[in-house]
């Protein structure tokens, strides 16, 4: 018998009735398999004996006969796999010990998305766009080829034909770049494009550089964020605010009370319990941008205009009859 089944053989001993050392190479127990006798609870005809470089295991009382690695298997198959991973780390064999190979499971390497791109601020047109809406081109980056770009990062798009420049809009959770949203700067029908890297990751712009015992403020786009402080933007209408739950949230939708898709959302967030900015009817601009571009104070309006409860579905039905 080799060492690594007098170990295992030795490991199991406690759990064996009546298990007993006859000499170096056999050992008599009662058969775990059949039960050995109902008579006489003092007989063991279970035996595991050596026959030329193996240990095999063979039973009197139901005829059993089988490799060590095989009684392991069928009795024990949670120290049968500590036993096939020894034997197979020893390269010790032999003709009744047959075991694959052990599996390990690793996991893929997760190497993290970056972006590596020119700031939007090095792009004249960019530049110029964002510029001319008040925002830090600092902050965004610029891509010649979205469709091209973003294949390389994600297999997105099936053909890469019309491809077209836009400003690149990054999504971080927990330090991790988990996707983005390419904003057209030419005359695309399609304004946005948001493209996730990661799954089951909360699709939200700024989530890390906020303050989550402070109010947070959630509004309806990246660029209306950046004119508000500890404030996160929603990037699409499957938007997530569950990672910021036990914070002080309040929505801030933009000003069109003719949208029907905003006033149910507005009019579902009040149902809720949650509070939220109703803008007063002498604002006409349409979102945050927009009031910024035209002078407005936009802190000092939203501090003042936040509601929840009855108060807000009052506001609410004022505010939607403009």
């Amino acid at each position: 018998m080799d060492f690594i089944d007098v170990k295992y053989i030795n490991l199991i001993s406690p759990k064996l009735k009546k298990f007993k050392k006859i000499k170096s190479n056999l050992f008599n127990f009662r058969c775990p398999i059949c039960g050995d006798s109902k008579k006489n609870k003092n007989k063991s005809r279970g035996y595991f004996y050596q026959i030329k470089n193996n240990t095999n295991y063979k039973c009197h009382n139901c005829g059993v006969n089988i490799s060590f690695n095989n009684f392991l298997k069928k009795i024990y198959p949670e120290i049968h796999k500590q036993y096939t991973l020894e034997k197979f780390k020893s390269g010790v064999s032999g003709k009744n010990f047959s075991t694959e190979e052990p599996k390990f499971n690793f996991e893929k390497p997760n190497f993290r998305k970056t972006i590596n791109l020119p700031k939007a601020s090095e792009n004249e047109n960019a530049k110029k766009y964002l510029e001319g809406r008040k925002l830090n081109p600092n902050k965004f980056y610029y891509v010649e080829n979205f469709k091209k770009w973003t294949n390389s990062l994600k297999q997105t798009f099936d053909s890469i034909n019309y491809d077209e420049p836009r400003i690149i809009i990054p999504l971080y959770y927990q330090k991790r770049l988990i996707g983005y949203q390419g904003r057209s700067i030419g005359n695309s029908k399609i304004k946005y494009i948001t493209v996730m890297l990661e799954e089951n990751v909360p699709k939200i712009y700024g989530y890390d550089s906020i303050n989550k015992e402070l109010p947070v403020y959630v509004v309806e786009g990246p660029f209306d964020s950046t004119f508000i402080n500890n404030s996160v933007a929603l990037c699409g209408s499957d938007g997530d605010v569950g990672c910021l739950e036990g914070s002080d949230i309040i929505f801030v939708y933009d000003n069109e009370p003719r949208n029907q898709e905003i006033v149910r959302r507005i009019g579902d967030t009040i149902d809720r319990g949650n509070k939220i900015v109703i803008w007063p009817n002498s604002i006409i601009e349409k979102d945050i941008n927009d009031m910024v571009l035209s002078g407005l104070d936009v802190k000092s309006v939203i501090e003042s205009n936040v509601y929840f409860g009855l108060e807000a579905k009052l506001k609410f039905t004022n505010w939607k009859m403009v």
